[in-house]
C-alpha cells in the first residue's frame, strides 16, 4: 500500500534535525512500507514490527530510478534490516544505505521516531 500523506507539520525537537510529523501508527502496514512526501522528496517509511522497529529511506530505487522501494520486501541479512527493490531485486540495509549485493547504488536514509503513537521522520535541510 503507497499512499502519500499530505500532513504537513513539522516540529523542531532537541537536536537540529527538523523533524515532520508523517502520520500515526496506525498509518502504516506492519512489515511493509508506506510512502509520504516532505518537500520535493518521496520517503518509504517501514514499520518493521518483526523487530520492533521503524525505518526511512528515500522510496527511489537508485538502480533505475523508479518510486518503488517502499513497496519492497522487507527482511534481514546477517541481522541487518534491509529492503529489496520489487522491479529489480537490489536489497539496501535500512540502517546506512549500503547496498547489500555489492553495487555501488546506495540509498538515503532517515531517522525515524514515534512519539505518543505519532510518527516522526528527521530531516537535516
Amino acid at each position: 500500500m503507497e499512499e502519500i500523506l499530505n500532513q504537513y507539520q513539522t516540529v523542531q525537537l532537541k537536536d537540529a534535525t527538523t523533524w515532520f510529523k508523517v502520520g500515526t501508527v496506525d498509518d502504516f502496514p506492519t512489515n511493509r512500507g508506506g510512502c509520504i512526501k516532505y518537500k520535493n522528496k518521496q520517503i518509504a517509511i517501514f514499520n518493521f514490527a518483526r523487530r520492533n522497529e521503524w525505518y526511512a529511506c528515500q522510496n527511489a530505487c537508485p538502480h533505475k530510478m523508479e518510486m518503488v522501494l517502499a513497496r519492497g520486501m522487507t527482511g534481514s541479512a546477517d541481522d541487518i534490516p534491509k529492503i529489496a527493490c520489487p522491479m529489480h531485486k537490489k536489497t539496501f540495509s535500512l540502517v546506512d544505505g549500503s547496498n547489500l549485493n555489492g553495487d555501488d547504488f546506495k540509498i538515503a536514509t532517515y531517522p525515524v521516531k514515534v512519539i505518543e503513537n505519532e510518527v516522526f521522520v528527521g530531516f537535516t535541510d
